[in-house]
Parts: structure tokens; C-alpha cells; sequence
């Protein structure tokens, strides 16, 4: 037989007879239970057994008195509270919250052994009765009994707002029964911090940051003032961490953000001699980074801010560029341009933090105002000639680049770049024929900077004249390879030959060279028609130089590096001794603007007067005489005399430029047009205006009335037609 069936069932049955409980049961159990929160709140808790205690009140749940247990206990905890409600409305002054703190205590710590007994109740009798659990219940009660009591809600809030507005004069407080004091709020529920204490602190905060903003600001300069804004948010923000709830941060912070900032932006940034003006003047960059973090808190606090100071830039910059007196030197007047940029960069990066909005603000400033001078083109080329012809000496490659960005960076700001290309063109060409350019990587360096911003068109022709400067080296070593021994005893001639159509274009001009070069001229043009069919050449000396040797009367020999005119002028002298301006202009046959400023700077210019005038005077007049200057001396051997010349176009120079520069936008125009129209196949007037506009922005402004000539043009030659029925209507003929 197996051990399983030795073993034998069990089961367990139910009580026979029925079981009887004392009728006074619950109310001695009570009792008891009764007693026991009664010691707990008088602080003899130390003589209780919880266990029993728990039994206790787990038998009485058991047998059904759930409901006895619980009113019993509404009523015994409500007793107590009255009680200590009493003993906190007799206390007087400082000692109100720490009785009431104290109260708070004895009454959480109280909860936290009645819940412990009162368990079971909480998890069956009030699970099932949908009642409030025991310490909830405990919170509610002190709040119904306590702080919502007629002698102690509104004393509360007095004496809390009191404490915060003594903290903010300066008193010190006790933070930590603050702490306990508000978190009670908390605990007690987000209702009842909301209505006892936060709305009413930041009704009372607003009225006081009102008042106190408005004696600072009678009494303060703009910078005084926001240093105390900023303290106050400071101090709000701290007075949050130590003793008010987290989130009410945002709203406090709003409250003084709105009373001492956004009421009185437009008043702080205008102050005179302390306002917004005043900081950018004065490079305050401390004052502007606070403005600046302390108006980004409230809306449309960093539109006012860079509305000021687009205002302002505009306002300087436009005073900049319509200064007669600084338009007197071009390369003066960029660098005012790039000291204004580098001076407003430094306060953005700076104090605002590169705020993108104020960058772009910054843009369309001095976009508005570079183009208020229409010279601005010639000074940015000018300015480059200068940087390029000396400045760059010695300089490191970065600081090179440093220069070459800012320069690609007011020319971006250009509405004209055409009119910025024709004079970086006669520039660069002076520079390439003068052999003054400092650095050809600095060249092309720029180059390349323009042909990424505008297009392989736009510098086409500026690769080209580097292109004609190598190719015609090569072109001298083959002239020298076959006339070298012939020309071996001559003076030593050296052409560029430039391609028309890269270089910028030159009026033909007469001057008669010397004797002495007349055969190597000759052979040169011979060689060089001889390899290259089909071309012309002409000579263009008023773009050359030439070095020549020279020995004065004192027997002191120097070398003289002088222009092709200065050249035809000295060699006269050779064979004469005094020359009239007349006798000069006849033998030379130079025009007459070109030699008069060849004369000035061989004769006028001190240290650089190999010729003597007579009568001697700042201005060339038909009738001087000059002779060599046999007193001539130089600390240098190698003496260059450079051609007295206006740095800056004349008037007349200006119109002809200008002139040229429409002439050459015409068929861009008409260009655009077409490109257009071949599209969009049909187009109405408006709409063409815009989209050439849009198209050629990149190089220039076009004016909508030259787009109507164009487009007329091109209606006569059959590209457009007028629509029949809608005259503003034009079509496309392919």
C-alpha cells in the first residue's frame, strides 16, 4: 500500500453554535481607542501598546462599527484642534507662527500614529465608503478647524507679507519657520496656497514694485536703475528657493519684470546722457549686457532695445557718410566704416550674445546708409588700393585675411556692385602695371572672395588682366631670345600687353616717346604682329613707368623710378637746360590736365623736386620755366616720384564713370528680361519690374524706369509684344 492513502483528509468546518458579541463591545473598544488619541495628542504616547491598539480598532472595523470608529475619531481630532486653534489666537507678535508651527507639528506627528493604528480602516471600512482617508482627513480638519478660523486666516497672511516685505528692506528673518509655515500651506493642498497666500503676495509684490519703480526711476540714471531691477529679480528668485513653492517663481518674476521693466522701457532706454544711446556711445558693455538679459524677460523688451538702436546706427551712420569733411579721404572714410562695424560687432557678440535679430539689424543698418553716399563703391576700391599697394608689408597672412573679410563684408552691403567692380578694375590695373601690388596671393585671395559672393561673371575679367600680366612674360623672354644682341646697348624695354576687353577701357592717348626708344618700340611691334596674326596693337604710356639713372650738378647719381610722362618729360633736358611749359607740351604732345600733374609732382613736391620752377608755386602755369634742380638730394639712391593725381575721381571723371556704368547695365537688363519672358512666356508690367529687380539685385539696384526703356527696346526689335485687349501685357516672341 502506497503512503498517500495512509494519509488522511482533512477540513475545516464552521462553528457549530453562533458566536455572541457584547452588545457594549464597540463602545468600550471605542473608548479605549478614544483614550489612546487623546494621550498621543497630550504627548504620552511612550505608555501605549499600538499593537493592541491596532487589534483593537481591527476588530471594531470587523464587527461592522467602521462608521463609529470613524465619526469618533472626526470628532476627537476636531476636539484637539479647537484646542490648539485657542492656544495659537492668545499668542502675540514673532511668537504667533512659531506657536502655530508648533501646533503643526504636534499635529502631523499625532496623524502620522493615529493613520499607523487606524490602518486597516483605511485600507477596507474607507476604501468601500468612498470616505476621506485618515490623514487627509487630519489636513482637512486643521485647515477647516485652524487656519481657515476667523482670528487666524487673515492674521496669517498679514504677519507672512509682513515677514516678506521687512526681507525686502533689508531685515533679516527667520527663513526656516517661514519654510515650515508655507510648506503647511502646501501640504495643506495647491488651493489652499493659491487663495491664503500666493494671490494675495503677488497682489501686495505688484503694488509695492510699482511704488518702488517709480522713486527709483525719479532718482536713478538708466544704468542705477537696472542694477536695482536686477537685484529685485535676483532676490525674488532666491526668496523662492528658500522658502515658496517652486513654481511660484515664474509668477513673482513676472510681476516685478512687468512693474520695473516693461512699464518703463521705453522711459530707460530714452534717458538723456544715461539711456540706451548713452551705453552704445560709451561702450558700456556691462550696462548693455544687463539691459539687455533684463528686457529679453518681457515681450517686446528686445524689439525696443534694437529698434533704438537701429535707429541710432542709422542716424551716426548716416552723419558718417554725408560728412563732406570725412568724404575728403576715401581711405579715412572706410575705416570710420569698419571702426562703426567693428564697435557694434563688440557690443553684440559681446552683450548680446549675438542675437541674430540685432546682427541682421545691424546689416540692414549700414545697408541703408552705405548706400546713402553714392561714392561709397570708389572709396571701398580705394581703400583696398591702399591696403594692397602698402599696407600688407611684412603683414601675417591672417591678419590679411582679417582685412580682406571686413572689406568683402561692406561690400555685400552694396546696392551698386557694378559700380564697385569698374573701379576695383582701373585699380587693380594701376596696381598690376605699376608692379605696386605688395602680394599676389592678397589678390587673388580677393578675387576669389568676390567670385564666391557674385558669380565667376562678375570677376572674369579681373582673372583675365592676371591671366595677360603672365602671358606677357612670356611674351618679353621670346622678344629678348630674338632681338637680345640687337638691343643689347639700348635701354631695356618692357611691355604688357593687355586684352581690350579685360582691362578697363583707356582713351587713346599722344605722347611722343624718346629718341632713345623709338627702335626697340618698333621691333617689339614688328615681333609680336609677326606671331599673332589678326591684333592690334597701341601703345598706352600713360600707363607705364620707367626707371631712369641720373647724375646733378653736385655729381650725386640716382636712380629715379617715374612714369612714362614723367620719363618723355626728364629726357627734354638732356639736350636743354631751360624748358617753358609750352616747349614741354609741344615736344611731348601729353594733354595738357595729365602734364600739368606730371610737372607738379617733378618739381613741387618737396624731396622729390628734381626739376626747379620758375616762378616757384603750387600750380603749373603756361608760362613757367623749368630746369634740373642741381641741389637735388635724397637720403635714398632709388628715388620714386609718384604723379600728383586726386585721389578720388573728379566730377567730370565721376559722370563718365557713372555714364559707363548704365551704358553696361543695359544689356544686363535686357538680358534678365528676356530670361524672364522666355519662361513665364507671358508677364504683366508689374511683375517684370519685380522679377528683373529680384534678378539683378545681387549685382545692382535697377531702376524701374531704365526696365521700361529696355523693355520698349525690345518690343522694336520683335523679342516682346503688347498684348492687344491689356496694353500692360507682354508676350513672349520666340
Amino acid at each position: 500500500m502506497s503512503s498517500w492513502q495512509n494519509k488522511r483528509n482533512f477540513q475545516i468546518e464552521a462553528f457549530k453554535h453562533k458566536v455572541v458579541v457584547d452588545p457594549k463591545y464597540a463602545e468600550k473598544t471605542w473608548k479605549i481607542l478614544e483614550h489612546a488619541i487623546h494621550e498621543i495628542y497630550n504627548h504620552n504616547a511612550s505608555g501605549l501598546s499600538f499593537e493592541e491598539l491596532y487589534r483593537n480598532a481591527y476588530n471594531m472595523v470587523l464587527h461592522k462599527f467602521g462608521e463609529k470608529l470613524y465619526s469618533g475619531l472626526v470628532a476627537t481630532m476636531t476636539l484637539h484642534l479647537q484646542t490648539m486653534r485657542k492656544q495659537v489666537e492668545v499668542t502675540h507678535g514673532s511668537s504667533f507662527l512659531e506657536e502655530l508651527n508648533a501646533k503643526w507639528t504636534d499635529h502631523n506627528q499625532a496623524l502620522q500614529m493615529i493613520r499607523d493604528i487606524l490602518m486597516y480602516m483605511d485600507r477596507t471600512f474607507i476604501n468601500n465608503t468612498q470616505k476621506t482617508p485618515v490623514h487627509e482627513l487630519g489636513l482637512n480638519l486643521w485647515r477647516d478647524n485652524v487656519i481657515h478660523s476667523e482670528k487666524i486666516r487673515s492674521r496669517l497672511l498679514n504677519t507672512i507679507l509682513e515677514l516678506v516685505f521687512q526681507e525686502r528692506n533689508g531685515e533679516v528673518i527667520n527663513r526656516g519657520l517661514m519654510r515650515n509655515i508655507i510648506k503647511m500651506l502646501m501640504d495643506l493642498g495647491p488651493l489652499v496656497y493659491e487663495e491664503d497666500f500666493e494671490k494675495p503676495f503677488l497682489d501686495v509684490s505688484a503694488d509695492f514694485y510699482r511704488s518702488e519703480s517709480q522713486e527709483f526711476i525719479e532718482c536713478s540714471d538708466c544704468s542705477e536703475y537696472l542694477k536695482k531691477a536686477e537685484r529685485r529679480l535676483n532676490e525674488e528668485i532666491e526668496r523662492v528657493s528658500h522658502y515658496l513653492d517652486a513654481r511660484s517663481e515664474s509668477k513673482i518674476t513676472n510681476v516685478v519684470e512687468k512693474e520695473m521693466i516693461a512699464n518703463h522701457m521705453s522711459r530707460l532706454v530714452h534717458m538723456e546722457n544715461s539711456g540706451l544711446v548713452k551705453m552704445l556711445l560709451d561702450d558700456k558693455f556691462e550696462d548693455l549686457g544687463r539691459m539687455y538679459n533684463l528686457f529679453r524677460r518681457v515681450p517686446e523688451g528686445l524689439s525696443t532695445i534694437r529698434n533704438v538702436m537701429t535707429s541710432h546706427i542709422r542716424e551716426t551712420g548716416k552723419q558718417l557718410v554725408t560728412d563732406p569733411e570725412k568724404s575728403k579721404n576715401p581711405v579715412e572714410f572706410v575705416e570710420s566704416l569698419l571702426e562703426k562695424r567693428d564697435k557694434y560687432d563688440k557690443i553684440i557678440s559681446t552683450a548680446f550674445v549675438n542675437d541674430k535679430t540685432f546682427q541682421n539689424a545691424l546689416n540692414s543698418s549700414f545697408e541703408y546708409f552705405i548706400n546713402l553716399n553714392p561714392r561709397s563703391p570708389e572709396y571701398i576700391s580705394l581703400f583696398v588700393d591702399d591696403k594692397l599697394r602698402k599696407w600688407l608689408k611684412g603683414v601675417k597672412e591672417e591678419e590679411i585675411e582679417v582685412i580682406l573679410d571686413k572689406v568683402m563684408m561692406l561690400f555685400r552691403y552694396l546696392q551698386e556692385k557694378d559700380v564697385f567692380e569698374k573701379y576695383y578694375k582701373q585699380h587693380l590695373a594701376k596696381r598690376l602695371l605699376s608692379g605696386k601690388t605688395v602680394s599676389d596671393d592678397a589678390e587673388r585671395s580677393l578675387i576669389v572672395k568676390l567670385k564666391t559672393e557674385c558669380g565667376y561673371q562678375f570677376t572674369s575679367k579681373l582673372e583675365g588682366m592676371f591671366t595677360d600680366m603672365k602671358t606677357s612674360q612670356d611674351t618679353m623672354q621670346a622678344f629678348y631670345s630674338a632681338y637680345g644682341t640687337e638691343l643689347a646697348n639700348g635701354p631695356t624695354l618692357v611691355v604688357q600687353v593687355l586684352t581690350t576687353g579685360s582691362w578697363p577701357a583707356q582713351p587713346n592717348v599722344t605722347c611722343n616717346l624718346p629718341s632713345e626708344l623709338s627702335l626697340p618700340c618698333e621691333k617689339f611691334h614688328a615681333h609680336y604682329l609677326g606671331t599673332h596674326t589678326g591684333r592690334r596693337l597701341s601703345w598706352q604710356t600713360n600707363m607705364g613707368t620707367a626707371d631712369l639713372r641720373a647724375t646733378f650738378g653736385n655729381g650725386q647719381k640716382y636712380e629715379l623710378n617715374v612714369s612714362t610722362y614723367q620719363m618723355c618729360v626728364l629726357m627734354l633736358f638732356n639736350n636743354a637746360e631751360f624748358l617753358s611749359y609750352r616747349d614741354i607740351e609741344q615736344a611731348t604732345e601729353i594733354i595738357s590736365a595729365d602734364l600739368k600733374r606730371c610737372l607738379q609732382s617733378l618739381a613741387c613736391v618737396k624731396g622729390k623736386n628734381v626739376l626747379r620752377k620758375e616762378p616757384m608755386s603750387k600750380d603749373i602755369a603756361e608760362d613757367d620755366v623749368f630746369s634740373v634742380n642741381d641741389k637735388f638730394t635724397s637720403k635714398l639712391r632709388k628715388v620714386k616720384i609718384g604723379t600728383v593725381a586726386a585721389q578720388k575721381e573728379s566730377e567730370p571723371e565721376k559722370q563718365e564713370t557713372r555714364q559707363k556704368v548704365e551704358e553696361d547695365r543695359k544689356p544686363q537688363i535686357e538680358a534678365a528680361i528676356v530670361r524672364i519672358m522666355k519662361s513665364r512666356r507671358v508677364l504683366d508690367h508689374n511683375n517684370i519690374i519685380a522679377e528683373v529687380t529680384k534678378q539683378l539685385q545681387s549685382r545692382f539696384l535697377a531702376n524701374p524706369g531704365e526696365i521700361k526703356k529696355r523693355i520698349e527696346s525690345l518690343i522694336e526689335r520683335d523679342f516682346l509684344e503688347r498684348d492687344n485687349t491689356d496694353r500692360r501685357l507682354y508676350r513672349y516672341l520666340a
